[in-house]
């Protein structure tokens, strides 16, 4: 935007520059650059030459290292047609699960277990943890084994370190802690 006073003049050259006009037409006398070699590109049989090339003394030297193949005979064969009907029918299932209003008995959200795992977390009594078993549509049983392998992740707070580099940029490095119920430490 602006006026034209206000933007850079633009100046081109007033002279041809050197290099300008440097590059002059080929003459139909001039010779080839690339000669043709002499000798043929390809044959139409193996010589001496081609077979002496092909020759990889150190591949056939490892090869008698492995030596001879080992087949296992009792190994099952793929059926690739059958495994991915398989995989249509749980995609279908699962479509069908997440579709639906009621979650299915024992399955859950990644987000869902993770609300799951912090509340146990806070657990004193063992009818607060058959209700939130309850509320999460899973077996109170499959729920202690679940914790048992599976914990949502805890700030030890007496590890947490603050640093602040040169640019004034600040960094918190922690510890994260197994934390158990309170009903597993009082049973």
């Amino acid at each position: 935007m602006g006026s034209a006073p206000s933007k850079a003049a633009r100046k081109l050259p007033k002279a041809k520059p050197s290099w300008a006009g440097s590059r002059v037409p080929a003459t139909a006398t001039a010779e080839p650059v690339h000669p043709r070699p002499e000798r043929p590109l390809a044959f139409e049989s193996k010589n001496e030459a081609i077979k002496r090339d092909a020759k990889d003394p150190h591949f056939m030297e490892n090869l008698n290292q492995l030596g001879p193949v080992r087949v296992d005979h009792h190994m099952q064969t793929v059926r690739a047609a059958n495994d991915m009907q398989n995989m249509y029918r749980s995609r279908i299932r699962s479509e069908a699960e997440a579709a639906s209003l009621q979650s299915a008995k024992n399955r859950l959200l990644a987000s869902s277990l993770t609300e799951l795992l912090e509340a146990r977390k806070s657990i004193t009594e063992s009818v607060e943890l058959e209700t939130l078993a309850k509320v999460h549509h899973i077996d109170t049983a499959i729920l202690q084994r679940l914790g048992r392998v599976v914990n949502t992740p805890s700030i030890d707070e007496s590890t947490v370190v603050r640093t602040t580099d040169e640019r004034g940029e600040e960094s918190l490095t922690m510890m994260a802690h197994w934390v158990d119920p309170a009903l597993s430490r009082v049973q």
